[in-house]
């Protein structure tokens, strides 16, 4: 069978292969190909400028080559160093054997080449490749959707600030709110989640098969190797790596910061999954309508139906992100010993799980530029719904010391149809100021929606 979409495993590289075509460079196994290529060029440069004798600087030409490496990695180079793992059956052997293979007619290259890879375990290499893969898929993919969601949702906050809506607490009629506070509500909680991804610092370490720079103090044991993985690792791109220095280590960087980003990853994801959920309710119960698409069917054998399709696909993916991302966060930290390759399978699927969370935001965002308020449905529950007035009343009467007044109206309200002017006829009763009487007379459950509208402004 040719490979095609349709024919793919995943329908992350099948049926939605077009709506994560930016985040497959940076996370797909060519992404991590050309990573380890920028790891490797960018130690054996460092190299180059550390002062030994047995490896003089670099010339300006020389550099520019190396650097034309990284820069200009493409499909073509992932697939040739495909072939030379075919023999040696091991995969970052592949890529170094690849870089030697470029030096060939360079003699300045040629001279240097038994300094590519120097003094490097396999996972020097593969820790910090991907350290830089999810820096680059949090910096242009995950971030940017996450702030198109938050903008959206600070313009809904404010648009609809002042529109009351009905609560429903238990499933239940419930104080009035606005739809904008509401909105506010998701809107507060992702900003927050956002900003613990952004600021989780992404570590990398450079130090050997068992973190203790053995091999390089073999070769110079009088040369500050600590000091010189450090300055590579934090010198930001393109001369280094822009990472965080990990110091401690086994063979592997313990992989906790990957612990601590998958995991605010899932925190955004499950504040989304909550709020699929609340809106594809909103849109059940008429207070959105979903604009329609020439063409589009709802449902196969009911014409009239408009489906919420883009929250329920966003609820399903946002699960799928969350199971990877939770086995990621729980397995990568532990490893046998100084060094297990359980963690080697399982750091293949940061594309998978990254891909489920950014194929989710893309149709949360879809589906919440498709909405349009219904303020006719909104009112029409308010208006229906003024047993909800029961809380204000009975808290002014307490205010004035009326005796039992929460029995009072339990007795008037719970489990029957209210209205107005039962309400109405109970306030007139009671022994309290006629001013007061006049302000709960003039409440109507549209009216009821305390600081809604402020705190929607405000987020």
């Amino acid at each position: 069978m040719n490979f095609s979409p349709i024919s793919a495993l995943s329908p992350l590289d099948g049926r939605y292969a077009n709506r994560l075509a930016p985040l497959r460079p940076l996370v797909s196994e060519l992404g991590y190909m050309h990573r380890r290529v920028q790891v490797e060029i960018a130690w054996f440069i460092a190299l180059s400028d550390a002062g030994f004798a047995e490896f003089k600087p670099l010339s300006p030409g020389a550099r520019q080559y190396l650097m034309s490496l990284v820069k200009h990695f493409s499909e073509a180079d992932g697939q040739a160093i495909k072939e030379i793992e075919k023999t040696t059956n091991h995969d970052v052997k592949a890529v170094e054997y690849w870089i030697k293979s470029k030096f060939e007619d360079r003699p300045e290259l040629m001279a240097a080449a038994e300094f590519v890879h120097f003094a490097c375990t396999s996972e020097d290499i593969n820790n910090t490749s991907h350290a830089l893969q999810i820096k680059a898929a949090r910096e242009q993919v995950l971030l940017p959707a996450l702030d198109a969601l938050i903008d959206k949702l600070r313009e809904m906050a404010q648009a609809y600030a002042a529109v009351p809506m009905l609560s429903r607490t238990h499933g239940q009629t419930a104080s009035p709110t606005t739809v904008g506070k509401e909105v506010a509500n998701v809107l507060v909680r992702l900003a927050t989640a956002r900003e613990k991804i952004a600021k989780v610092q992404l570590m990398g370490k450079m130090n050997g098969a068992v973190g203790n720079f053995n091999a390089h103090l073999s070769a110079w044991p009088e040369f500050d190797w600590e000091g010189f993985s450090r300055r590579v690792i934090e010198t930001p791109e393109p001369l280094g790596l822009g990472l965080t220095f990990q110091p401690y280590s086994i063979q592997i960087e313990p992989h906790d910061y990957m612990a601590e980003f998958f995991d605010a990853v899932a925190r955004a994801n499950t504040i989304l999954i909550d709020w699929s959920r609340d809106v594809w309710g909103y849109v059940s119960l008429g207070y959105f309508k979903q604009r329609l698409k020439a063409g589009e069917i709802g449902s196969s054998t009911m014409p009239h139906k408009v489906n919420p399709i883009d929250f329920e696909n966003a609820e399903g993916n946002l699960g799928l992100a969350n199971a990877v991302l939770r086995h990621l966060s729980e397995k990568l930290p532990v490893s046998r010993w100084q060094r297990d390759l359980t963690d080697s399978t399982v750091l293949r699927n940061i594309g998978v799980a990254l891909g489920y969370a950014a194929l989710a935001y893309h149709s949360l965002s879809v589906g919440l530029n498709k909405l349009e308020l219904n303020e006719e449905n909104l009112a029409a529950d308010l208006d229906a719904s003024w047993e909800v007035l029961a809380e204000p009343i009975q808290t002014v009467m307490r205010r004035f010391g009326v005796q039992g007044a929460y029995e009072k109206l339990k007795e008037v309200t719970r489990g029957k149809t209210v209205r107005a002017e039962d309400l109405h006829a109970l306030i007139r009763s009671l022994e309290i100021p006629q001013s007061e009487k006049d302000r709960l007379l003039a409440m109507t459950p549209g009216s009821y929606i305390g600081k809604a509208v402020e705190l929607a402004r405000r987020a």
